[in-house]
């Protein structure tokens, strides 16, 4: 599964170790889940964030990783865009590992944007520089003990969604999607690239499928009068949720509270129920086809 010539720790690994998945130096993690899109734009982040408030309600510990390392937003999402990463001191002498910030929830995050001085400071990092930090964030962090990790994927095929299926411990893929042909047809190309790198795809969110007239209380779609079944079903897809556009919701994205409302509007408990029952078939078939974790040297 491991490809020397993409491998983001291409040269500094010990040749006398058969390449293999990374995986925490610091904590346990139980299961990893790449949430990811075919375009940017389709909210991705904000289903990210709406997945682990979900997965926190059902008791799980989440934490979730911020892989969008040029355009993150999982701060934004929680409101902790004024936080910044706590380092602490490790056994090994002058090496420190990153302490998460935490959410009003209690789930663990981090993102390149809480090492920057100013937010909206950009990166002007090549892919190879991307990989390596994406890799250091991963196994660098202090994480503690998580039922869940999630990993806020760049949209796409490029560098970094291929660094993240190859070498990171991944259970299964989320696909974010919007009820359109043009982003259904870029989401296929990620499904088929998970396909070909055996990464289970536990199935598709449609985003912003819809919006609830507060006057007639009806529902109308907003790209297209196709059913974001009939989409999931296009791209051979199990349809997990269709989430809606609200108006609200940004309201309280805008003030630094979408942690709170995710949790509490009845809107998001088909994310809730989609994540209840634990996929085993999938861990199952994992165990059987994946090689052996070992420690990131």
């Amino acid at each position: 599964m491991v490809k020397c010539a993409t491998c983001a720790v291409k040269n500094k690994c010990r040749k006398d170790l058969k390449c293999e998945l990374i995986k925490p130096k610091y904590g346990k993690i139980k299961h990893v889940v790449g949430v990811i899109s075919g375009k940017g734009g389709v909210g991705k982040s904000t289903v990210t964030g709406i997945i682990a408030v979900q997965l926190r309600k059902l008791g799980y510990k989440v934490g979730v990783l911020d892989g969008d390392i040029t355009g993150p937003s999982i701060p934004r999402f929680f409101g902790l865009e004024k936080e910044r990463t706590g380092y602490a001191p490790t056994e090994v002498k002058d090496a420190y590992k990153f302490v998460p910030v935490e959410t009003g929830l209690g789930i663990k995050a981090i993102s390149m944007n809480f090492m920057l001085g100013e937010e909206e400071e950009p990166l002007l990092w090549k892919g190879p520089v991307l990989g390596n930090v994406l890799v250091q964030l991963f196994t660098d962090t202090d994480w503690g003990e998580l039922d869940y990790l999630l990993i806020d994927m760049p949209p796409g095929t490029g560098d970094i969604a291929m660094t993240i299926m190859e070498q990171f411990p991944v259970d299964y893929l989320v696909m974010v999607s919007t009820p359109q042909s043009m982003v259904s047809m870029i989401v296929q190309k990620v499904v088929n690239m998970a396909e070909k790198l055996e990464i289970p795809v536990k199935g598709v969110i449609q985003n912003m499928a819809y919006f609830q007239c507060q006057g007639c209380g009806e529902r109308h779609n907003v790209f297209t009068n196709n059913s974001a079944q009939s989409q999931a079903d296009k791209m051979g897809l199990k349809l997990l949720a269709e989430l809606p556009i609200n108006p609200e919701f940004t309201d309280y994205l805008e003030d630094g509270q979408a942690e709170r409302f995710a949790a509490t509007n009845p809107e998001y408990d088909v994310i809730y129920e989609a994540f209840k029952t634990d996929d085993e078939e999938i861990y199952a078939r994992n165990k059987a086809v994946k090689k052996k974790v070992i420690p990131f040297l």
